[in-house]
């Protein structure tokens, strides 16, 4: 072997040592799936949601629209959901003030359901941040339009 060929060698096993030794990035199957939010552009607490589900380990891209409504038909959200903010992640979709951990239980279990609302705004859920509001419920909601609670949630 050459001197040149011995140096290549060398370098090429202390690549691959330190390859085999270095910290591994987080891989596809393990990242948080990117949010793809629909909402209007003066909406503040559709913000905020945004705003909270990125400081909970979310990446979110964010679409602008006066009108929301056909994202929602067009996901099949059955009219007693809607909400102010439509968003898809995952296969699923998610309307309106969802808790960050209604969605991490909707990815994990992945049950056969469309997708999870917060029906109107509710106050006291992230983003509608009210002082002393009462409680509400996350309703799960099928391909058919069925409605089901998925959790109920009492606002601290």
């Amino acid at each position: 072997m050459t001197r040149r060929s011995l140096r290549t060698a060398a370098i090429a096993l202390l690549v691959a040592g330190l390859a085999a030794t270095a910290p591994r990035a987080q891989t596809k199957a393990g990242a948080t799936p990117q949010l793809r939010v629909y909402k209007s552009p003066t909406c503040g607490c559709c913000a905020n949601w945004v705003r909270y589900m990125q400081a909970n380990g979310f990446t979110a891209t964010t679409t602008e629209m006066t009108d929301v409504t056909p994202m929602k038909v067009q996901n099949g959200v059955p009219a007693r959901a809607y909400s102010c903010h439509t968003t898809l992640v995952a296969g699923y979709v998610i309307e309106g003030h969802v808790p960050v951990e209604d969605i991490r239980r909707l990815l994990k279990e992945k049950p056969a359901i469309a997708g999870l609302a917060a029906p109107g705004m509710p106050a006291g859920s992230p983003g509608m941040d009210v002082p002393n509001s009462p409680s509400y419920d996350v309703v799960a909601f099928d391909k058919a339009g069925k409605v089901s609670v998925f959790a109920t949630h009492t606002p601290k």
